[in-house]
């Protein structure tokens, strides 16, 4: 059995759409269906069961859960702007503890969700070399509870027998639940179609244009790919980005967005919130090496393709995956 913790959210979904891809039905799903769309993400999938987090942890302490052969632990608290420590370190830190644990004391693989919020500003680099992990600052708690437990994984020792996955910015379909924390592709597509513009932010550094600030962007079915790699082969552990390796600007999203809904691009800049202008990144792209070294070799769908495909083969339509 496989297990998926926030099965039935944006990433854990396209993942579990990717096991059954595989023939792969006998998986635990543990959720909640706290909002609409996330019952809409599980409806095409196949999966043996779901249950509540706090069951499952229940089942986890005192032993009862049995039957599984890997766990890939996504569900976690994943708003940037979340500001209640104990809340990001019950739920991101000590959570993913109790499940490492679990794991490691019964030999189960064992890959969870880092991020790429635990690089900060960018001024240490992208690297995922572990030797690095205390030299980075993440800007807001959510990266700093991401990388807590990076930390944690590290000094147990332990980072040579779980995988940790530093996902960039991820977008696709079964986001839509998502809220504020959905991609710019997303919250693009909706402002193009309701007022045939975007909006982005200016940019208050010198060496970056307004909309020139840039991210690693990856589609879903790509980052699925990376994270399915080291199911695949359970030699491989440790940390590793899961982005692209190509720091691409927001307007080139926004340009690639206007082309899928065949309009004429009209990008209005407008001023970025003061509550988020200190804790900001202009700058994001993995360093890509590591992952290639241990054999990844797939490549990446360009991100004009990538948001063609989830505008005119989701959006649009107003789909799922496997729907």
């Amino acid at each position: 059995m496989i297990v998926v913790t926030g099965g039935a959210g944006f990433i854990g979904s396209a993942l579990v759409h990717g096991l059954n891809q595989r023939g792969c039905t006998d998986i635990l799903i543990v959720d909640i269906e706290d909002h609409p769309e996330k019952k809409n993400n599980l409806a095409p999938l196949k999966f043996s069961r779901r249950i509540d987090p706090d069951t499952f942890l229940a089942q986890v302490r005192d032993g009862s859960l049995t039957g599984v052969d890997s766990l890939f632990h996504l569900g976690a608290c994943s708003s940037t702007t979340e500001t209640d420590l104990d809340f990001l370190a019950r739920n991101n830190v000590q959570f993913t503890q109790h499940l490492a644990r679990y794991c490691l004391d019964r030999d189960i693989r064992f890959i969870y969700a880092s991020s790429a919020a635990t690089y900060g500003n960018g001024r240490q680099g992208y690297s995922d070399d572990e030797a690095q992990l205390p030299k980075l600052k993440p800007l807001n708690p959510y990266g700093q509870s991401k990388q807590d437990f990076d930390l944690w994984a590290k000094q147990e020792g332990v980072l040579d027998r779980v995988v940790g996955l530093k996902y960039f910015n991820v977008f696709g379909p079964n986001e839509y639940h998502k809220e504020d924390m959905r991609s710019m592709v997303l919250k693009g597509y909706e402002q193009i179609r309701e007022s045939g513009k975007i909006r982005l932010f200016k940019s208050y550094r010198p060496e970056y244009g307004d909309g020139e600030q840039v991210r690693d962007f990856i589609y879903v079915k790509d980052a699925v790919a990376m994270t399915l790699f080291f199911l695949d082969h359970p030699e491989i552990c440790g940390l590793f980005n899961v982005g692209t390796g190509q720091a691409r600007s927001w307007n080139d999203l926004a340009r690639a967005l206007f082309a899928a809904m065949d309009r004429k691009v009209n990008i209005e800049i407008i001023e970025m919130p003061d509550a988020i202008r200190k804790q900001y990144q202009y700058h994001t792209c993995a360093e890509f090496g590591k992952i290639q070294a241990a054999g990844y070799q797939r490549p990446f769908l360009p991100l004009e393709q990538a948001v063609h495909d989830y505008v005119v083969g989701y959006l649009i339509p107003g789909k799922h995956l496997a729907s």
